[in-house]
């Protein structure tokens, strides 16, 4: 096996044992690791550490949206060898979460326009639906999916949306609600960015995990907007969350099943989605979108276990002792040393949202337990960066800090994309779903051993 392996200075080689099923794999550490679309390849490994991160503007900020076009006809997915990227499902606007229920169903939400819980039963084959089902509709911004209790027999189906956290009765085998959604958490904050609400469940049942994102890209009812800032809003057309309270956002929150009790888990998460319980641990984790406007390279988007009582940074501090002085009503030189460093630094701007961890079954078996993440896409970079799947090793329950291309294609030029990957999970059979927004298109990845090996003697 060949290593081309790119190192800044005063970087460290991780463990190269294990990496996976690559081929031929580059391994880049410290500033090398950051990159755009041009420079993404399968089996790429990167690690991004806090002592690469870039000081603030060091490269301008900029406004790059990517404009979603459909499917050039020449176009493909890249993966790495032995593995099939195919379309499993297409007409699924607004595709978002995804998860399985005990019986194999596809629970999946259609955020927007609609905003509605679709069902999906697979054919026995694994790699396409049989049936398509509305379970529910009229909820606006639907978006995480949990069954509770956990385990084989959940009672109900939960979902947060706009506002709130509302559950369904649900037996096994459901594709229909039986009934109208009950309300079991109101007044979540709502208004400005980060409209999405992940939930998930304690392993025990005990606890119900509750994502609220920040309001805003620096920090709200804070103080004044900085000038330099609402000149950048105004000339892009980010409008504006400014003034809108973040009480009770930027963290993850925990109630009892009913909605009891509301406490603060985590604090200083700007925006937390891809909410889950790591199995076999009961590790609280999160992919969490990190703060705009300073630049094409800071600061990291990241994945991370996330600690009870945790202070993670935002808005004051980030990966530890960076300090961002634009939050208004002044530096909080008290909370400096107190930020966790998160456990994966990804490029910034990648904007990660789903998460899932490989239970096994189909992939290498060095893989089990190895973390599968989902990257929308940026938009406040000079050239576009993610819009793939990447893998995450795992070591011992936890995040080695690197991560790995795994899924990528999506993009077409400087300006288009036709895939925009917002949730990954793993398939009763080992395979892995992970569905994309831009085109509603839910995507299936296989791994065959016998080609992976065929494909190693040849390198």
């Amino acid at each position: 096996m060949k290593y081309r392996i790119l190192l800044a200075a005063g970087s460290t080689v991780a463990l190269l044992a294990g990496l996976g099923a690559a081929t031929a794999l580059d391994y880049r550490g410290g500033r090398s690791a950051y990159g755009d679309w041009h420079g993404d390849s399968p089996g790429l490994m990167r690690k991004i550490a806090p002592e690469d991160i870039e000081a603030p503007l060091a490269t301008p900020s900029a406004a790059n949206r990517s404009k979603v076009v459909p499917k050039p006809a020449d176009a493909q997915l890249k993966t790495m060898p032995g593995f099939k990227v195919e379309p499993f499902a297409t007409g699924l606007t607004g595709a978002r979460v995804i998860r399985v229920a005990p019986n194999g169903d596809l629970f999946v939400s259609q955020s927007r326009p609609d905003g509605k819980i679709t069902v999906i039963r697979p054919a026995k084959s694994g790699d396409r639906p049989e049936t398509t089902t509305t379970f529910a509709e009229g909820l606006k911004d639907a978006y995480g999916i949990a069954f509770y209790p956990p385990g084989p027999n959940p009672k109900w189906v939960y979902v947060g949306m706009e506002g709130k956290v509302v559950r369904f009765p649900y037996k096994a085998g459901d594709t229909k609600a039986s009934g109208a959604p009950e309300t079991i958490v109101s007044g979540l904050k709502i208004g400005g960015g980060h409209w999405t609400r992940d939930v998930s469940f304690s392993p025990d049942g005990k606890l119900m995990y509750v994502a609220v994102g920040s309001a805003s890209n620096v920090a709200a009812d804070m103080g004044p907007r900085p000038a330099d800032l609402a000149k950048f809003e105004k000339e892009h057309s980010l409008g504006s969350a400014w003034g809108e309270a973040e009480e009770w956002r930027s963290n993850v929150l925990t109630f009892t099943p009913e909605g009891k009790d509301r406490r603060v888990y985590a604090a200083g998460i700007r925006n937390c989605s891809g909410l889950t319980v790591q199995p076999g641990t009961g590790t609280v984790f999160c992919a969490t979108n990190e703060r705009d406007i300073l630049g094409d390279n800071t600061p990291p988007d990241y994945v991370t276990s996330v600690k009870k009582g945790g202070f993670y940074g935002w808005p004051w501090y980030y990966h530890g002792a960076h300090e961002d002085d634009r939050p208004g009503g002044g530096p909080r030189p008290d909370l400096k040393g107190k930020a966790i460093v998160p456990d994966l630094l990804l490029q910034p701007h990648s904007a990660p949202l789903g998460l899932a961890f490989n239970p096994g079954g189909m992939f290498p078996p060095e893989w089990k337990g190895d973390a599968f993440v989902a990257l929308h896409g940026s938009w406040n970079r000079s050239l576009h960066t993610g819009y793939k799947i990447v893998r995450a090793p795992v070591k011992g329950g936890k995040l080695t800090g690197e991560y790995q291309d795994f899924v990528l294609g999506f993009t077409a030029g400087e300006e288009n994309v036709w895939g925009r990957p917002v949730d990954v999970i793993f398939a009763p059979d080992g395979s892995l779903l992970f569905t994309e927004d831009g085109n509603g298109v839910i995507y299936r990845v296989t791994y065959a051993k016998e080609k992976m090996a065929a494909g190693a003697k040849t390198n």
